[in-house]
């Protein structure tokens, strides 16, 4: 059997996208599995694609979980953050212009996620606003 997880786009406009992440984890947990794929946003009315985006909120809620890792795809993935075991917080990066993709060669632009420490029903609920880049 497998993590029951979903990804849910709340909306995707020109300038950002707010998207929710959930997972009912069996202990199987994830793995650098993509969340956000940057190429699948909404493009620029001239057909310009999404190259990357920077995390300005995060809302989260985490049950169990050693660790929830946010990391940026790169040919070595680079840690964003990394989300405390069963907790919730409202995190606002905006201040500062967000946290911006600091990964190395083979940059992709996307989004991917981790959990550490998974068992049986650890639960999380992520939602990311992101300011998009093209």
């Amino acid at each position: 059997m497998a993590d029951a997880v979903s990804t849910t786009t709340i909306s995707d406009g020109l300038h950002r996208a707010v998207i929710q992440f959930t997972n009912l984890s069996d202990g199987t947990g994830e793995s650098a599995v993509t969340k956000v794929d940057v190429s699948s946003l909404a493009a620029k009315s001239d057909g310009t694609a999404c190259s990357g985006v920077t995390i300005e909120k995060i809302a989260h809620s985490i049950t169990g979980f050693t660790q929830v890792q946010l990391l940026w795809g790169a040919t070595v993935d680079t840690i964003a953050i990394a989300l405390a075991e069963s907790t919730n917080g409202h995190m606002d990066f905006c201040d500062f212009g967000g946290l911006v993709n600091t990964s190395g060669a083979g940059k992709t632009g996307d989004i991917k996620l981790t959990t550490l420490g998974a068992a049986a029903n650890d639960t999380y609920v992520i939602v990311l606003n992101l300011l998009k880049h093209y």
